[in-house]
């Protein structure tokens, strides 16, 4: 009798132990650039008001030579635990989110605090500045065409202080339209954050869409971070609240499980999670027989990030 061959299943799919019948992993980070095929005006935003949004150009500094994930992986198979711990769950009940109107409050140790409408966050970036940008990495990954600018352009306008050390996001509590609110698998609303060096870097990007169109809800609509050399809980989805602060933030997944999730959440093969090996990766949908790959430390970008933690102990600080 011949064998049958089992599909290699990641202690990333493992049920963790805090969640309970949850399952965890963290939504893929997007990285920068897109094949030169991609021609620059295919990518224009929709607004949901059916408004033109300012379209994005390609960013050949990262340029990334690899077949995009398909849009239907990218807005099916997501972790946003507020609406669910499955990875079909937001994309079957994120639409009950409220995101019109939307405002993201800019708060703490900034010169110039101030509440910003959507609108006046698009207008915020010149032409050359939007860009599109691509890569992602855990224990799947994949390669999605992100739209938007440098975080670090929105926070130069508002001036951080001489006391500004980090930046903290606020993703929006909607008990109502929000049905994972009321697991209490976290404490909400959902907060992160990073250091200011890491948000003012230029390959951060404060995102509005994807694939030619404005953010699904599920994938963090209307706004949301993007930082590529991290793990996908590090990028804040729906954010209403940025905050930047002296002292450094208590984070939402740190705060109930600082063992298994650190501060930094930097992409890095060499630092096992405690229950599983993170030295490998998958594609969505390459299939659950498709080889993995080696992950690569801060997910390909060590030539842009690392000076940014020179003479860190990267295991201690994880």
């Amino acid at each position: 009798m011949s064998k049958v061959k089992v599909p290699y299943i990641a202690p990333s799919e493992i049920t963790p132990e805090f969640v309970g019948q949850s399952r965890r992993r963290w939504l893929q980070q997007a990285g920068f650039g897109v094949a030169a095929a991609l021609a620059s005006d295919a990518f224009g935003l929709r607004d949901a008001m059916s408004a033109t949004l300012p379209p994005s150009l390609p960013n050949s500094t990262y340029q990334l030579d690899e077949k995009l994930t398909s849009e239907k992986d990218i807005t099916t198979y997501n972790n946003f635990y507020e609406f669910g711990t499955d990875k079909s769950d937001p994309s079957r009940y994120a639409g009950a989110m409220q995101t019109e109107p939307w405002t993201v409050s800019i708060e703490g140790e900034v010169e110039h605090p101030g509440v910003y409408d959507m609108d006046s966050l698009l207008k915020l970036a010149s032409m050359e500045e939007r860009v599109y940008r691509l890569r992602c990495v855990e224990a799947w990954s994949m390669v999605i065409p992100w739209q938007g600018y440098s975080l670090a352009i929105l926070l130069k306008k508002v001036g951080p202080t001489s006391k500004a050390k980090y930046v903290e996001f606020v993703t929006v509590e909607q008990p109502k339209n929000m049905r994972g609110i009321s697991a209490h698998i976290l404490d909400w609303p959902y907060v992160e954050a990073l250091r200011i060096d890491e948000a003012m870097h230029p390959l951060t990007l404060l995102t509005f869409g994807l694939y030619g169109k404005s953010l699904p809800n599920q994938n963090g609509a209307p706004v949301r971070v993007v930082v590529p050399w991290k793990y996908g809980f590090k990028s804040g989805k729906s954010i209403v609240k940025i905050r930047l602060t002296e002292q450094q933030p208590v984070t939402s997944w740190v705060k109930i499980a600082p063992s298994e999730y650190g501060f930094y959440g930097n992409v890095n093969p060499q630092v096992p999670h405690p229950r599983w090996s993170q030295a490998t990766e998958r594609r969505i949908g390459a299939g659950v027989f498709a080889p993995r790959a080696e992950t690569l430390m801060f997910n390909g970008y060590a030539d842009q990030v690392a000076t940014l933690y020179t003479g860190m102990d990267l295991k201690r600080n994880f």
